[in-house]
């Protein structure tokens, strides 16, 4: 097959020629602007569609077009209008521009540029804002996602789900440009990425500004992911933004806004009574895509939160695809027969299931009875994209009541709505695994989070002059997490004086001990901000109201509250679209008008995209080859496809690589927290058996001396990784205080001489 120039897989020219993309973080609020250049290299008018992601919660805010001299700034419209608007231009000749969001998700956006005559040149302007969500290692994460995948849709539901169309990485044929600008309070530590950057360059000597750039030669195989990272970022914030001038006034965009960020910190008194009880249950995406590396690095996941749960809860893992599978009719009470009988299943656990159908179990497991003094905590784990983003998100929110919900978007173009909205409407924490992150690290965070006692009777006060009143704009906060932001937007009425202050207190009961956070700001306005937060205020109200429009029977009012709301603030919604004609254009456009559907990057080499995209039994035949691939690319709805179609379900054996030392010794722990001593654990420490026995004190039992010996090697080898083994060293040192062992001291001693290692007993918590 022979590729050559602008061609999508139908061999027809391409009008996206570049993408160029500004990137302004202030502190942890992100302004994009995307700019779109497209030029019609063919004899015929043109209309272009490019469907593309966004981040889920953005607020996209301006919309623009320049053709030659002459530019164009959309308008904000209710969806329907907009879409006959946009037709009738295109059959009158004029030229015409439609941005919409996506009906099943809101994290993906299509593009229609109308009319685009021969030989003419049209570049388009996008910019939105976005909250930066906060890592579990207090890295502010950006993402540009660069890859949509086709979503996988489930069978028998309603919509074709979004159409893309895809081409190998190497022959997209538009080029990217991406640049960023950081300033905040407090000075910037680093920028890391997955994709490689040029230097980072400080604009200040107190380094609170600074600029970096994407190295030239980026390819389109991934999304680019920037990691900020501030020191002291731990501080609380309250930005007051002044309201548009030409705004009515008492209107959202006429008033003041405040945006306050707090980050709880709880007392380590109340923080080391970490619950010992709970519900936990694990759902792990099976698909074809997650095979290889993706299984392996979710089975070791797997085993580390097995080893990690408290004596005395309760657990369950279910598995899904195209169906879906669990370990145990019900969830179970951890003991040492229900780890291991777990563990057994967990290590037969391939990626075999097909598509990516996780609405099914998700219905299943809200439907089991909670345990009574057992708080439900769900650990979702998927690489895939849905088509019914909203429906999976909305049945989490139904049932936000009885539990939390922690959700991971493993590698490229994971759904940074689906993954994130489980998590927020679930009470939760969302986490990314891109590149080569590793994904242990990052859900024993989680689960950290997961044991911290449920935080109850939150309330938040206002102390403000007499003369200025709030609206609340933001959902109640539901939940706390040590450490973790928590967001309120608030529109201030009212005039107040220049120096005036106000307050804000948020109370909360954290177990059975009352505590209250409280932040002092000043009112006056803060310089240069333009209207961000305003805009971010503006799209948490409208989620707020089409959340209430989905389940409210006076749907058409609320519906026109959102399109009032939306068009006041020239923030999309799910019920408006940005339009733009160009009126000014007195020469109507000749000739039938050609269609184009501008190609996505897909990560296959043209070989093998054309070799899956043939009949099925093309696909059973280069199932090797596609296994081979996917470590380095993820196509997922075509591995899915593949799964769903290998009947005789026997894929290429995978290449079982030598198990992680750490794994190995994690593996031989008991559910009680204890290590036996035999052959297997002094392998596992780099020593014979004869030897771990003979160093033995006399007076210790053989499980004090094997648990000692463990805890020494992990704090003596492994102290890069000691959020992976940290929750389980910790119940090691609970069962060996629980024995009262009268040889400890003396262990500590004998071990540091046998591994050669010099860890003080104090240092291993004992």
């Amino acid at each position: 097959m022979n590729h050559c120039g602008l061609l999508t897989l139908q061999r027809e020219p391409v009008p996206l020629k570049s993408i160029e993309v500004e990137l302004e973080v202030r502190d942890h609020v992100a302004t994009v602007v995307s700019t779109l250049n497209y030029e019609n290299k063919e004899d015929k008018p043109l209309e272009a569609v490019f469907v593309f992601p966004l981040p889920g919660d953005a607020a996209v805010c301006h919309f623009s077009a320049q053709i030659g001299q002459t530019q164009i700034v959309a308008e904000v419209k209710e969806k329907q209008k907009a879409r006959e608007e946009y037709d009738d231009a295109l059959s009158s000749g004029q030229q015409a521009f439609l941005l919409e969001e996506s009906d099943q998700s809101p994290d993906i956006f299509s593009l229609r540029v109308g009319s685009l005559p021969p030989g003419e040149s049209a570049s388009i302007r996008l910019e939105y804002v976005t909250e930066l969500a906060v890592q579990a290692d207090d890295g502010l994460r950006f993402c540009l996602p660069a890859v949509l995948n086709p979503r996988y849709q489930p069978q028998g539901s309603e919509g074709a789900g979004v159409q893309v169309t895809s081409v190998p990485a190497s022959l997209v044929p538009y080029s990217l440009s991406f640049s960023a600008r950081v300033s905040s309070p407090r000075p910037i530590h680093k920028v890391e990425s997955n994709c490689s950057l040029d230097p980072l360059q400080y604009l200040n000597t107190d380094q609170t500004q600074a600029t970096v750039k994407l190295a030239a030669g980026h390819k389109f195989d991934r999304d680019v992911e920037l990691l900020i990272y501030y020191k002291d970022a731990h501080q609380p914030t309250a930005v007051v933004e002044a309201g548009q001038a030409s705004a009515e006034p008492g209107s959202l965009m006429g008033d003041p806004v405040v945006m306050v960020s707090l980050y709880p910190e709880f007392t380590q008194s109340v923080m080391s009574s970490t619950a010992s009880c709970g519900e936990f249950v694990f759902l792990m995406d099976r698909s074809g895509s997650m095979s290889n590396t993706r299984i392996r690095s979710a089975k070791d996941t797997l085993l580390l939160l097995l080893k990690s749960l408290p004596i005395g809860c309760y657990f369950n893992i279910y598995s899904f695809g195209s169906r879906y599978e669990h370990i145990f009719l019900k969830s179970v009470e951890y003991s040492q027969q229900t780890m291991e009988e777990a563990l057994k299943k967990v290590e037969q656990m391939e990626a075999d299931l097909g598509g990516t159908e996780i609405l099914e179990p998700i219905k299943h497991i809200y439907s089991q009875p909670c345990i009574p003094n057992q708080p439900r905590q769900l650990f979702v784990f998927t690489d895939g994209e849905v088509g019914n983003t909203k429906e999976v998100i909305d049945q989490v929110k139904k049932n936000s009541g009885s539990h939390r919900c922690f959700s991971f978007g493993i590698g490229e173009g994971a759904s940074s709505a689906l993954i994130n909205g489980m998590a927020k409407e679930g009470g939760g924490h969302a986490q990314f695994i891109t590149g080569t992150d590793r994904m242990q690290p990052k859900v024993m965070q989680s689960l950290r989070f997961a044991l911290q006692p449920v935080v109850v009777d939150i309330s938040v006060t206002w102390d403000l002059p007499k003369e200025v009143s709030v609206t609340v704009l933001s959902p109640p906060i539901t939940t706390l997490f040590q450490g973790q932001r928590s967001l309120i937007y608030a529109q201030l009425s009212g005039q107040s004086s220049e120096a005036a202050e106000g307050c804000v207190t948020v109370k909360y009961s954290l177990a059975g001990h009352p505590s209250e956070n409280q932040l002092h700001f000043s009112l006056r306005p803060a310089a240069d901000s333009g209207l961000i937060v305003h805009r971010l205020a503006a799209r948490t109200l409208i989620c707020l109201l089409e959340m209430e429009a989905e389940n409210n029977q006076e749907k058409e009012e609320v519906k026109k509250k959102v399109v009032h709301l939306s068009v006041q603030s020239g923030v999309s919604s799910s019920f408006t679209a940005f339009i733009a004609v160009n009126k000014d254009n007195n020469k109507e456009i000749q000739g039938p008008l050609l269609h184009r559907d501008i190609p996505m990057p897909d990560v296959y080499r043209s070989c093998t995209s054309f070799a899956v995209r043939a009949a099925p039994s093309t696909i059973m035949c280069d199932s090797a080859a596609i296994f081979e691939e996917i470590e380095t690319a993820e196509d997922r709805c075509l591995m899915d496809f593949c799964c769903l179609y290998s009947m005789d379900g026997e894929f290429p054996p995978a290449k079982k690589p030598l198990r992680d030392p750490l794994l190995q010794l994690v593996s031989l722990q008991k559910a009680s927290g204890c290590w036996l001593l035999d052959p297997a654990l002094a392998a596992a420490l780099g020593k014979t058996n004869q030897e771990v026995e003979k160093s033995k004190p006399e007076k210790a039992s053989s499980e004090v001396w094997a648990t000692i010996l463990a805890l020494i090697w992990l704090h003596g080898f492994k102290m890069d990784a000691k959020d992976e083994w940290e929750l389980l060293a910790a119940k090691a040192v609970s069962w060996l205080s629980a024995q009262k062992a009268p040889s400890v001291t003396e262990c500590v001693e004998a071990g540091n001489i046998l591994l050669g290692c010099s860890v003080q007993k104090t240092a291993l918590g004992l």
